[in-house]
């Protein structure tokens, strides 16, 4: 089954600022010292959202051109403690998993985040806007083993959709393939983000369940693109703790990120 959407508008995260009480949502990933991207970022989208946050930190790092930099890497028992304590605190409605980096840090989030009892956006952090790989060799075989299969929804982009299948993604049709390549390895769905590509509009593809669904847009000329990808998964993070199905929360989530380039590139 495949379907096409295109972002139509929907409310703004203020309107659920009268809300008496608020969802939470749990992040877990990289503190970036500008908060253009990573869990600082995640934190101030929850809150345009409408969604309280809280945060697991796996590493220190900063955002340059060529992309983050790690600066520190949390140690794996520390990452753990913060994962104890996180769940002891209270109910998480949506857990956002970003960069993770060794294999102990990636196996101690899988097991932890796969006991909340809430869907999980995983946002892989495999490899740099520059291209290098973010990730060492046992890493990433963990990364595919133990967080995948916990994933209700994973977010790459083309590169990383080409890591994860074993093949070029370069195309809608490479997406689609790519899609159900990676979903055999063990999330609900999968979201391939196709702002590598080539063209003046931009296509993302969905594969929820069997279900394909492209959403596009115009390519807008933003000059901060840092981030733009975890804003996303932020997003849909945000959505999901506010009791939408992930359709819906993709489709939301997008409109809201085009409205923060859109103001970025004027």
């Amino acid at each position: 089954m495949e379907n096409s959407r295109k972002g139509a508008g929907s409310s703004p995260g203020t309107a659920y600022l009268g809300l008496v009480k608020s969802p939470v949502a749990l992040t877990v990933g990289a503190a970036e010292s500008s908060a253009c991207s990573g869990l600082l970022a995640d934190l101030r989208t929850f809150g345009r959202l409408g969604v309280r946050g809280a945060g697991v930190v796996t590493a220190l790092g900063t955002e340059g051109q060529e992309g983050f930099v790690v600066v520190h890497e949390i140690p794996a028992q520390a990452v753990r403690q913060q994962l104890l304590a996180a769940r002891g605190a209270g109910s998480f409605r949506a857990v956002k998993v970003g960069f993770v980096t060794t294999v102990p840090v990636i196996r101690a989030a899988a097991a932890e985040v796969s006991r909340l009892g809430a869907p999980v956006v995983v946002d892989p952090a495999l490899v740099s806007r520059s291209g290098t790989p973010l990730l060492r060799g046992s890493s990433t075989g963990a990364f595919v083993r133990e967080l995948l299969p916990v994933a209700t929804v994973i977010t790459p982009n083309l590169p990383e959709a080409s890591l994860l299948a074993g093949f070029p993604v370069r195309n809608e049709e490479d997406a689609k393939r790519a899609a159900r390549a990676i979903q055999q390895l063990g999330p609900r769905a999968v979201l391939i983000k196709g702002g590598h590509a080539e063209g003046d509009d931009v296509a993302n593809g969905l594969l929820d369940g069997r279900t394909w669904c492209i959403h596009r847009h115009p390519r807008l000329p933003v000059g901060r693109p840092e981030g733009s990808g975890g804003l996303l998964s932020a997003a849909i993070a945000a959505h999901l703790a506010r009791g939408e199905t992930l359709p819906d929360a993709v489709a939301a989530a997008f409109e809201f990120v085009y409205r923060e380039l859109a103001e970025r590139s004027t």
